[in-house]
C-alpha cells in the first residue's frame, strides 16, 4: 500500500497516511484517461455553432440575368454558396456533443489519475485545512509555504465557504469537493493538494 507523508500549513511533518492500493496504487490506464478528458470536454461544448444554407438567407427568386448573351458566367441564384451573402456549404449546425461513460469506466479513470499523481510526487496531503475568515492572502500563503507552484487542485472533504470565497480569486487554484472531482481537473493539475478527510471520503467512493 502506498505511504505517503502529511504535512500541516507550515509544511512541517505531520505524520504519514497508509492509502489504499486500489485507488492510490492502480495501475495507471493512460487511454482511459484520454476517454475520460475527451468525455469531459466533449460535454463542456454547448454545440450551438450555426450557419445558414442557401435555402435559408435571404434573397433569391428571379434568375440575377439571362442566360446567354451578357458574357458573364451562368447564374440561376443570387444565394447560391458561389455568392457574397449566399448560403454556406457544409457549415456547422447544432448538435449534441455529449459523450456519456460507464460509470466503472468514469471510476477507473480517477483511480488510474490519483495513481499516477501519487508515482509522480505530484500529491501534498494536509493533516487539515481550516480558516477562521475569508482571506485570500491567507490561501495564497498556504500555497506558499507548501511550495505549490503552477496549477493546484484542492480537495476538500466538504463544502467548505471559507475555503471557497478565500480562494476563487486565486488563477492557479481549483477546489473541489469528492462529490464533483473528474478526471480533467486533476490531470490538467501540476499538484493535487488533499485533506486526511478527503482522502477517506474518496477512498469509500471509489472502492465500492
Amino acid at each position: 500500500m502506498p505511504v505517503v507523508k502529511v504535512v500541516n500549513r507550515e509544511n512541517q511533518p505531520a505524520g504519514e497516511v497508509t492509502l489504499s492500493d486500489q485507488v492510490f496504487g492502480a495501475k495507471v490506464n493512460r487511454h482511459l484517461l484520454w476517454e475520460a478528458v475527451q468525455s469531459h470536454l466533449a460535454n463542456k461544448r454547448r454545440g450551438t455553432a450555426s450557419t445558414k444554407t442557401r435555402a435559408e438567407v435571404s434573397g433569391g427568386g428571379a434568375k440575377p440575368w439571362r442566360q446567354k448573351g451578357t458574357g458573364r458566367a451562368r447564374a440561376g441564384s443570387n444565394r447560391s454558396p458561389l455568392w457574397i451573402k449566399g448560403g454556406v456549404t457544409f457549415g456547422p449546425r447544432p448538435r449534441d456533443y455529449t459523450w456519456d461513460m460507464p460509470k466503472k469506466m468514469r471510476r477507473q479513470a480517477l483511480r488510474s489519475i490519483f495513481s499516477a499523481k501519487v508515482a509522480d510526487n505530484e500529491m501534498v496531503v494536509l493533516d487539515e485545512l481550516k480558516l477562521t475568515e475569508i482571506k485570500t492572502k491567507v490561501m495564497a500563503g498556504l500555497l506558499k509555504n507548501l511550495k505549490l507552484d503552477g496549477k493546484t487542485t484542492l480537495v476538500m472533504d466538504r463544502r467548505d465557504e471559507k475555503i471557497r470565497l478565500s480562494g476563487r480569486n486565486l488563477a492557479d487554484l481549483q477546489i473541489l469537493n469528492p462529490e464533483n472531482i473528474n478526471t480533467y481537473d486533476l490531470v490538467n493539475c501540476d499538484h493535487l493538494l488533499l485533506t486526511r478527510e478527503a482522502i477517506t471520503r474518496i477512498e469509500e467512493q471509489l472502492c465500492k
